[in-house]
């Protein structure tokens, strides 16, 4: 068994009684209970508990707060020592629920009243998976939009029907409650939230630092089930490495059907099986992936990158990007290109 204390390399240094800290930032708490979903806290450890000197004395500060006595197990075979008990969360300027045991579990009416009272003194709440039926239990979700992972969505409209549930979402912020979906969207909210307290340059470098895409929107839609199926002879597998490949080729139902080897009857209807989505749709979304990479890591002319990507034309690519991100190429990359 593996032990994870609380001096951890990616909480701050301790320090002694009275003596000042070196981070003089937000306080993000993130509660630990038995059966911690690791992946999910882990999320949150990396991104602001992992010392980043670069960014200066102002970076977030990051605590861990038992919520709960006794032994605390985490996922994979893990105990788990924390820096505190859930009197942190009276400290807290962030607090981070990163899952929760189980969809069925009830939320302890202690924690439940701890997470009310500190969004009423001004706190954020930011929820990952599951833990958004920790956010509902406190009833701060009433009457907002709420994220979650697809498969939890229903139990969670079910039990909570004043929440406006999407399903389709990565994350939704609203009067400081954030909720995100399955675990690796839990990310994008991290990193939404560093965007916004330190600015585009500090998310980018965080980005960066974890070799994932710098900004991926709120609105875009989660990943579901069975992206690829397990197709025997890999053809719907090899056709969309091949269209990945080369985006500014004329991709018709047709041709793609005729690569795959199926008639476009067929064709259409295993791909929307495997992908959940048509393939006009499939296309534009990885074009759209293509234009933000040229975007976000080159300087070429945003011409040059609508025919890169495909899309042939940049009155078809302002229109995909307003479509789809709601914002021009040229404000996407004034925001989120290296060059800044």
């Amino acid at each position: 068994m593996t032990l994870i204390d609380k001096n951890t390399p990616s909480a701050p240094p301790a320090r002694a009684p009275g003596a000042p800290s070196a981070l003089t930032g937000p306080l993000v708490v993130a509660p630990v209970y038995d059966g911690l979903c690791t992946f999910e806290f882990a999320i949150a450890a990396e991104i602001f508990g992992l010392a980043r000197p670069e960014m200066g004395p102002g970076w977030y500060r990051f605590r861990s707060a038992a919520i709960e006595p006794g032994v605390l197990r985490a996922h994979g075979g893990l105990q788990v020592t924390s820096d505190g008990g859930p009197e942190l969360l009276e400290e807290a300027d962030l607090i981070v629920m990163a899952g929760w045991k189980g969809a069925d579990v009830p939320v302890p009416e202690a924690l439940a009243e701890r997470l009310r009272a500190a969004w009423a003194r001004g706190a954020r709440l930011a929820s990952i998976c599951s833990g958004a039926f920790v956010l509902a239990a406190t009833g701060l979700l009433d009457g907002r939009r709420a994220a979650t992972h697809w498969r939890y969505a229903e139990r969670l409209k079910a039990r909570h029907p004043a929440i406006d549930v999407d399903a389709q979402v990565l994350y939704v912020e609203e009067d400081r409650v954030l909720t995100s979906a399955g675990s690796a969207a839990g990310i994008d909210l991290m990193l939404h939230l560093v965007r916004g307290d330190f600015g585009v340059e500090a998310a980018n470098s965080v980005a960066r630092r974890l070799v994932m895409p710098a900004h991926r929107s709120g609105g875009q839609a989660q990943f579901i089930e069975r992206p690829v199926p397990a197709d025997r002879d890999h053809r719907l597998a090899h056709l969309l490495e091949r269209v990945r490949a080369d985006l500014r080729a004329n991709w018709t139902v047709e041709r793609m059907a005729a690569a795959a080897a199926m008639s476009p009857r067929t064709f259409l209807r295993r791909f929307t099986e495997a992908t959940a989505q048509p393939p006009g749709e499939w296309l534009v979304a990885e074009r759209l992936a293509e234009a933000r990479r040229l975007l976000e890591a080159s300087a070429l002319p945003v011409e040059r990158v609508a025919a890169e990507a495909g899309f042939g034309s940049v009155q078809a690519l302002r229109h995909h990007f307003q479509a789809r991100l709601g914002l021009s190429p040229r404000d996407y990359r004034a925001s989120f290109g290296k060059s800044r």
